[in-house]
C-alpha cells in the first residue's frame, strides 16, 4: 500500500485543492477504503463552502462513496472482508450505544459522523469509515451507477415507502433534478400514478421518459389546482428548498394525504391548520437511511432496472464538477471516478 494518497480538500470556503495525505491506519471498528467512485451531491456544496473551525484540518467532501476494503481495524465484524466492494453514504455509522441506537433507529443516532462534513469523505483515493456505516454493493451495479443511490437513491426510495400511498394512488414528485429523477423511476416501479412537477417545459420529455404519467409545468400552471381537479395527490414528495412553492402545493393533497419533505429549506413552510385538520392531512420529514435501507434501495434498483443518469469526471476535476453542480446544468447526477478506471461488474 502506498504511504500517501491524493485527496481534493476544501482548503478555504468554496475552494477545492488537490493534496497528498499520509495513508491512515484504521482504528477500532474502522476500515480503510480504496475509493473507486464518489457522487457529487448538492449537500457537498454546503460542505465545500463552509469554513472549517480554526482547530480543524481542511475537510475532504463527498458522501456517495464506493470502493474496496484494503485494511481492517480491530473488532471489525467478520461480514466485512478485504477486497470487498462497499459503500458509505451521508450517515457515517451509528454508535450502537445512544438511546436512538438502543431503540433500533440507527439513522437517528446521536453520535454519528456526517460524511464529508464532520469527517472526511470520498473525494479522495482513500477513506476511513466506521464499519457500522458500510453498505454492501451488488455486483450488477458499476461503482459509478451505485454511488448516487447511496444518497439520492435511498433518500427518495425511503420517502416513497413512508408516504402512505398504495399501488394505484396518485403521487406527485416536486422537483425533477438529482433526487427527483430517481424518485420518478422508483415511484413508477412501486405502482403509483406518477405526476412530475417541475419548472419549465424543457424538462417535460425527460420526466415522462423517467416514469411520470403526467408532467405539470409549475411556472405556467396552478399545480395544486391540477391535482385537486383529479381528487388530489395521496402523497407529494418534495425535493426543493423553495418553501413558498412547497406551501402553495399543499392544497393539492387529497384527504389523509401526506407531504414528505426531503430538503431542509432555510425558510419555514406556511401551513394552514384548517387544511391539516379538515382533511387529516400530514407533513412528514424524511432522512436518507441506514446502511440496511441503502442495501434495500440498491437491490430494488437492480430488481427493477432503476439507474441514475450520470455525468462522469475524474477526481482531479472535482472543483470543476462542484462548480458545474452550482449552475444547475447537470442531468442528473455527477460522479467522480478515481484513475479513470471502469469499475463495472
Amino acid at each position: 500500500m502506498k504511504a500517501t494518497y491524493r485527496a481534493m480538500q476544501a482548503t478555504r470556503p468554496g475552494i477545492l485543492e488537490l493534496v497528498e495525505r499520509e495513508t491512515p491506519t484504521p482504528g477500532n471498528g474502522e476500515v480503510l477504503i480504496k475509493v473507486e467512485a464518489c457522487g457529487v451531491c448538492g449537500a457537498d456544496a454546503a460542505d465545500i463552502e463552509k469554513a472549517p473551525p480554526p482547530a480543524q484540518s481542511p475537510r475532504v467532501p463527498g458522501h456517495e462513496v464506493i470502493g474496496r476494503i484494503v485494511a481492517l481495524g480491530a473488532s471489525t465484524p467478520s461480514i466485512w472482508k478485504l477486497g470487498q466492494r462497499v459503500g458509505v453514504g451521508r450517515l457515517g455509522g451509528h454508535c450502537n450505544a445512544c438511546v436512538q441506537c438502543r431503540q433500533g433507529r440507527f439513522q437517528l443516532c446521536l453520535n454519528q459522523p456526517v460524511v464529508g462534513s464532520t469527517c472526511d469523505g470520498g473525494y479522495a483515493e482513500m477513506m476511513l469509515a466506521r464499519s457500522t456505516g458500510l453498505v454492501a454493493i451488488p455486483d450488477e451495479l458499476s461503482s459509478e451507477e451505485a454511488a448516487p443511490i447511496l444518497c439520492a437513491g435511498v433518500a427518495t426510495f425511503n420517502a416513497l415507502k413512508k408516504c402512505g400511498a398504495q399501488a394505484g394512488d396518485l403521487v406527485a414528485i416536486l422537483g425533477i433534478g438529482g433526487l427527483g429523477h430517481m424518485a420518478l423511476q422508483y415511484a413508477r416501479h412501486m405502482g403509483f400514478e406518477v405526476v412530475a412537477i417541475g419548472r419549465g417545459r424543457d424538462i417535460a420529455a425527460d420526466a415522462l421518459a423517467l416514469g411520470a404519467h403526467v408532467y405539470i409545468d409549475n411556472r405556467g400552471e396552478d399545480a395544486a389546482a391540477r391535482l385537486k381537479a383529479v381528487g388530489g395527490a395521496q402523497a407529494i414528495v418534495t425535493m426543493i428548498d423553495h418553501a413558498d412553492t412547497v406551501s402553495a402545493l399543499l392544497g393539492g393533497l387529497a384527504p389523509e394525504g401526506r407531504l414528505v419533505v426531503l430538503n431542509p429549506s432555510k425558510s419555514p413552510l406556511q401551513v394552514s391548520a384548517g387544511l391539516l385538520v379538515g382533511g387529516q392531512r400530514g407533513i412528514l420529514g424524511s432522512i436518507t437511511g441506514t446502511p440496511y435501507d441503502n442495501e434495500k434501495a440498491l437491490n430494488f434498483s437492480v430488481l427493477v432496472n432503476v439507474r441514475p443518469r450520470i455525468e462522469v469526471m475524474p477526481l482531479e476535476q472535482a472543483d470543476e464538477a462542484y462548480r458545474k453542480l452550482k449552475t444547475g446544468n447537470v442531468k442528473f447526477r455527477m460522479v467522480l471516478i478515481v484513475d479513470n478506471a471502469s469499475n463495472a461488474h
